[in-house]
């Protein structure tokens, strides 16, 4: 049975007047028509960096809580998205992996993002100091073989020892390698990139600043035609200044949004736990108790397309950011990201003030 889904239909590039035609759970055709309506129709978003929300978190490899918090996300529109988990011991790791199996298997989750354990002691933010550790193609190897593709990321600091070497590993696997919480040189990013990395995890926090005379992982990162740079439109990780030159230096295909987001996400202020450590969330800001690093987000993507509209990204580049340009990053843009006949049938009606009305994911209403 077909639907149609009038609005103005964010599309590659475009704002179109028309509407979205589904049989079940595919798009049939995009089609233009006047009299479509204020509502404003995007894809589906797609968080490749996800730690929890709605009180429940992926980092402890909890199906149960996964699911959870999948479904709290799913509410505000992502419609795909990684369950990240924070630097952890090899054997949380590995059981996380075989927990998550089912749920990749039945589309709750698209996989799993490892960020870390193999980070920069310099640049940890958030992340527990006392599982940082080198990488490991031991580890990494087994891992990727339990996980059988689901596995879709892992952040590592290129100028670790055996970096390079992991970066070649997974991005000759099919796992996205990601650059992030390094205290790289601007050489050592480049090297990495070259090695194969293909995303830059939340650029600018967890790095080594720009300076002009080092200009560092955010500018090496910036200037690499292959990296897709993670970004986090809270207004707390990035200014609005910031997130919008980010945005225009990178382009629209190579800029994603991202929540960074922890169970805290969608839930009042008060004390949360992230890798081991205790954490303070106060009026939207979620910080380490130990030192007052900022400690992932808050944050649903729907807030962060708003965020990045308002910053003065128009509506074709934000949902790009926020749908199609993390649906390539992770090998997904013939299914999901775009409104485009043949893909899944995932999208999200937004009324005028960009807040969300409805959610579909392969052709069903939320």
């Amino acid at each position: 049975m077909t639907e149609k889904i009038s609005g103005r239909v964010v599309r590659p590039g475009a704002v179109v007047p028309g509407y979205v035609e589904v049989d079940g759970p595919t798009i049939l055709s995009v089609s233009a028509r006047d009299d479509a309506g204020d509502d404003i129709i995007v894809p589906g978003f797609v968080d490749l960096h996800c730690h929890g929300g709605g009180g429940h978190t992926f980092t402890l490899g909890d199906p149960a809580a996964a699911r959870a918090a999948a479904a709290f996300h799913l509410r505000h529109g992502t419609t795909t998205m990684l369950a990240s988990l924070v630097s952890s011991p090899y054997e949380l790791m590995r059981d996380a992996t075989a927990a998550y199996l089912p749920l990749v298997a039945d589309g709750a989750i698209a996989g799993l993002h490892f960020e870390g354990p193999y980070l920069s002691h310099a640049r940890c933010g958030a992340q527990n100091p006392a599982y940082l550790r080198e990488p490991s193609l031991d580890e990494l190897t087994a891992l990727v073989k339990l996980g059988d593709g689901a596995i879709r990321m892992v952040t590592i600091a290129p100028e670790l020892p055996g970096a390079l070497a992991a970066v070649e590993f997974l991005a000759g696997s099919g796992v996205v390698a990601a650059l992030g919480h390094t205290d790289a040189t601007y050489e050592q990013t480049l090297a990495g990139v070259a090695a194969g990395a293909t995303v830059g995890t939340h650029l600018f926090n967890g790095m080594r600043p720009a300076h002009h005379r080092e200009p560092g992982p955010v500018v090496a990162l910036l200037n690499s035609p292959s990296i897709v740079c993670e970004l986090v439109a809270d207004g707390i990780h990035l200014h609005d200044g910031m997130l919008r030159l980010a945005a225009q230096a990178a382009g629209p295909d190579r800029a994603a949004l991202i929540t960074d987001a922890m169970d805290a996400a969608g839930m009042p202020d008060g004390e949360y736990e992230l890798g081991g450590q205790a954490v303070a969330v106060a009026d939207r800001v979620a910080r380490l108790v130990r030192d007052g690093s900022i400690a992932g987000s808050t944050l649903t993507m729907d807030e962060a397309f708003r965020r990045a509209v308002c910053a003065g990204l128009d509506l074709a580049t934000a949902s790009a950011m926020a749908s199609t340009t993390p649906a390539r990053a992770l090998g997904l843009a013939d299914q999901v990201g775009a409104l485009e006949a043949g893909l899944r049938a995932d999208l999200v009606v937004l009324g005028p003030d960009l807040t969300v009305r409805r959610v579909m994911r392969a052709g069903a209403w939320l």
